[in-house]
């Protein structure tokens, strides 16, 4: 399988877990609360997998810049957080230093 695609579907549960975590009120809620334990223990062993075939400079740059873009989305959308400017111009420079990371190790 594509190791990009399992990553990214690390990362869908990732992001999915931490916006779990919010609803989970402090771990006091069982549904949000099994969310947040499937969906972390899940992110952790496809991220793992993904490692079996990308060096982890790559692997962790991307799910740190698409996870942070995702939850701050998600926050937005879900939970009516803030996205100003400032916020944006980060997620921006983020993806950024991402791309300039996969690319340098050979991975775009």
């Amino acid at each position: 399988m594509n190791p990009f695609l399992i990553l990214g579907l690390a990362i869908g549960a990732e992001v999915t877990a931490t916006l779990a975590l919010k609803a989970a009120d402090g771990l006091t809620k069982p549904g949000p609360t099994l969310i947040v334990i499937l969906g972390y223990g899940t992110a952790l062993w496809l991220m793992s997998t993904s490692m079996d075939m990308l060096p982890i400079g790559v692997v962790y740059a991307i799910w740190a810049g698409v996870g942070m873009v995702g939850a701050a989305l998600g926050g937005a959308w879900l939970y009516g957080e803030s996205l100003n400017a400032t916020l944006l111009t980060g997620i921006a420079v983020v993806a950024v230093g991402v791309t300039i990371l996969a690319v340098g190790q050979g991975h775009h």
